[in-house]
């Protein structure tokens, strides 16, 4: 009997999983019987909906006809308080396959017309944007039914942050949503990662090594997509191990209009064959910047760090030192003085454990900020694995947040320290209780007199005060 062969017995098994039509049924019906089983996951993922904190029913292939058509959703999940209920049609999709345009508009026909709320869709695509839905629909369907989406990777980033990091009340509740995480981590179940950036991502690469990339090109705007889609999975990755809300820092005008957003990497890509982003962690000490550069095939991630407003020069530089110990020596430095324009010098932090003083070019100017800066190679295939795009920009954005991120801390001044009281004074004679105060007048409430002193001396017995 050779026990190492056996398999276990599982809630959700992953195994005969025969096509992707079986796949996508299996993942929608885990998903949704966990929705409804585990109340604060279920609640996670219905709340940013609209549904209110209540009761939750969950179906799959639910049947609805609509202008003589036939049409079978993969769910419905509705939630009920009180005299107040909120449903919504879910399409799901697994593996590479795409939402279509015309499947969701029908959805959304079939719940304006039902007067459900909403239409979920769920599948592997990672919009560009937060909120963004990957499948462009008419617009006039959307006045009285909302439209959202989930990517599989959102999904499961947010089963494991309520099991591992905001917890489960019940254990039995707990155990069921770990099945789900170990079901949706399973290659087969079809919630498959980022690991692909697209069919216009090899001309486009080759066009910029090349210098010929033009924003007219028609590609530009896809891989531009791809570059912020795999941001967010990144920090939805990062977000994971850390147990917080990791996101894509971008501006208010860039959150507004995704054109804008698109606009912005497109131009930079052909300008200097390179790609940016920003990465926000909660409470870290700045935002982590990603660029990768195409031509030279590095991908550079750095953070901004206030420097201390007190001290010499030297002295700040070893602050940042102190606190970047355990980094690797090739870390790169670089000054920024206030009022000055760029950089005032730049270091390797090897160099700096060694002599500090390399980093102050004139110590008269006084330090505003340090950037801290890893520099590693970059991967240009398309898929995933190694030499990939995709691995080595989120490898290097890992290895930059543990190496630098969550050991740096923003300084503060310290508090004012005591004065030591001198021993003459403590030993002095102590005042008596009509003594002036520190708050009383200097010139009233008291006239000069000659004391009781014997002293003969006029000098003396003019310095001598009577308090009256």
């Amino acid at each position: 009997m050779v026990e190492q062969t056996w398999h276990e017995a599982r809630l959700i098994p992953v195994s005969g999983i025969n096509g992707a039509e079986e796949q996508e049924r299996r993942a929608t019906s885990a998903l949704l019987a966990v929705m409804g089983a585990v109340r604060e996951f279920g609640r996670a993922l219905t709340q940013p909906l609209g549904a209110p904190a209540g009761h939750l029913e969950t179906y799959i292939e639910v049947p609805f006809t609509l202008d003589d058509r036939n049409l079978r959703p993969d769910g419905l999940i509705r939630a009920s308080r009180g005299s107040k209920s909120w449903a919504a049609l879910v399409e799901v999709k697994t593996g590479n396959n795409l939402l279509t345009r015309e499947q969701i508009e029908a959805y959304l026909d079939v719940a304006k017309d039902q007067g459900f709320d909403a239409v979920l869709t769920i599948s592997n695509e990672i919009p560009a944007l937060a909120g963004q839905h990957p499948t462009p629909v008419d617009k006039r369907k959307l006045r009285k039914v909302s439209l959202y989406h989930y990517s599989w990777s959102q999904v499961l980033a947010e089963a494991v942050m309520q099991k591992e990091h905001r917890g489960v009340a019940d254990p039995d509740q707990a155990w069921i949503l770990g099945e789900l995480i170990r079901y949706l981590e399973y290659r087969g179940s079809g919630a498959l990662q980022f690991n692909d950036m697209g069919a216009a991502w090899v001309e486009t690469r080759n066009a910029v090594v090349a210098g010929t990339l033009r924003q007219t090109d028609p590609g530009l705007a896809d891989v531009a997509a791809k570059w912020d889609a795999l941001i967010r999975y990144i920090s939805l990755q990062l977000g994971r191990r850390l147990g917080a809300e990791v996101i894509p820092a971008l501006s208010r005008k860039e959150l507004s209009d995704p054109s804008t957003r698109s606009s912005i990497v497109c131009k930079e890509l052909c300008d200097s064959a390179s790609m940016s982003a920003a990465i926000r962690v909660p409470k870290a000490i700045g935002d982590i910047v990603v660029r990768v550069d195409l031509r030279s095939r590095q991908v550079t991630c750095h953070v901004d760090v206030d420097a201390p407003q007190s001290g010499r020069p030297v002295t700040r530089v070893n602050w940042l030192a102190r606190q970047l110990a355990g980094a690797s020596d090739n870390l790169r430095v670089e000054a920024f003085v206030k009022n000055g324009r760029g950089s005032s010098s730049a270091e390797l932090l090897g160099s700096l454990r060694t002599d500090p003083s390399l980093l102050v070019v004139d110590p008269a100017r006084e330090f505003k900020t340090f950037r801290v800066a890893a520099t590693s190679a970059l991967g240009d295939k398309r898929g995933s694995g190694r030499g990939s795009f995709i691995d080595s920009v989120h490898d290097a954005v890992d290895a930059f947040y543990v190496d630098v991120m969550q050991g740096l801390k923003a300084w503060r001044a310290a508090p004012p320290a005591m004065r030591d009281t001198p021993a003459d004074e403590a030993a002095g004679t102590a005042l008596s209780s009509t003594a002036l105060s520190s708050q009383d007048e200097p010139t009233s409430g008291f006239e000069a007199r000659p004391s009781d002193s014997s002293s003969t001396d006029p000098s003396e017995a003019d310095s001598e005060m009577t308090w009256v």
